[in-house]
């Protein structure tokens, strides 16, 4: 019988606001070394496979009924990297157990549920599903601004229309600049308050800001970390999403080591 004590107990009573280090490249190629290690002693791909074809099976199921939400597939499946940190607050967890020596089988992805912190997570997720909205609902209009409400005749339609006219190159490049905005103010917000919230006796503002200094200490560092993210999960995607499965979860495991990296223990 293992000896574990409840993760109230093992959430350490520190000060209000944690001190932030300077990180650099070094530092993110241990942080993606050890995620990996994290990964191939606890594999969870069959999980995120379970969670991953559901959602792209209803996204196509949808458009091939109707080809009126054609035009925000791309935006949906982009701005999942909005919401990530929350989906990946399971793998911070393991990653926790595993540096303490505890029982890391994948039932304990679930147990951040019992975490003091729940009700800060909960309130930090409903935020980046607020904007995770907000960004759809920009998406929409911003098609709507250079295609008006018309709906598409069909898939090769939609994509002539947006590859090869002036108002597709325009949307493109519209799209691409306010999504590099939702995703840059996310990231600063996001990168590092939810492992925070699960190590320490924080509170939601704390976390956040926390997360912002980290940010502005690193502005390069924390930049090719979001770019080595964003790669990551283009590349996972292109295999018909399979690939997510594993990047994902090593995504996961590998930013609860930057965080033990940039805030000072």
């Amino acid at each position: 019988m293992t000896n574990e004590k409840p993760i109230a107990d093992e959430r350490a009573y520190r000060p209000a606001q944690p001190v932030v280090r300077k990180i650099d490249k070094a530092d993110l190629r241990d942080a993606l070394a050890r995620g990996l290690a994290d990964f191939n002693a606890m594999p969870t791909h069959l999980v995120f496979l379970c969670l991953i074809y559901p959602i792209v099976t209803l996204v196509a199921a949808r458009t091939a009924a109707g080809y009126e939400v054609l035009p925000l597939v791309f935006p949906l499946f982009a701005g999942y990297t909005l919401i990530g940190p929350l989906v990946a607050i399971g793998m911070y967890e393991l990653s926790r157990r595993r540096e303490k020596g505890l029982d890391i089988s994948r039932r304990h992805l679930f147990d951040v549920l019992r975490s003091p912190a729940i009700d800060a997570i909960v309130v930090l997720g409903i935020v980046l599903m607020g904007i995770y909205s907000a960004w759809l609902f920009a998406a929409q209009t911003i098609y709507e601004l250079y295609f008006g409400s018309a709906v598409p005749a069909s898939i090769a339609e939609f994509a002539r229309q947006v590859f090869t006219t002036p108002s597709g190159w325009a949307l493109i490049i519209a799209g691409c600049g306010v999504g590099f905005l939702f995703a840059v103010v996310v990231f600063t917000l996001s990168v590092l308050s939810f492992p925070l919230l699960l190590d320490r006796d924080v509170g939601v503002i704390t976390a956040v800001t926390t997360s912002v200094r980290a940010v502005l200490a690193n502005p390069t560092t924390m930049a090719m970390w979001g770019f080595i993210v964003v790669g990551a999960l283009v590349i996972g995607s292109l295999p018909f999403f399979v690939g997510l499965a594993v990047v994902l979860p090593v995504l996961g495991h590998s930013t609860w080591h930057l965080y033990r990296k940039v805030v000072k223990s």
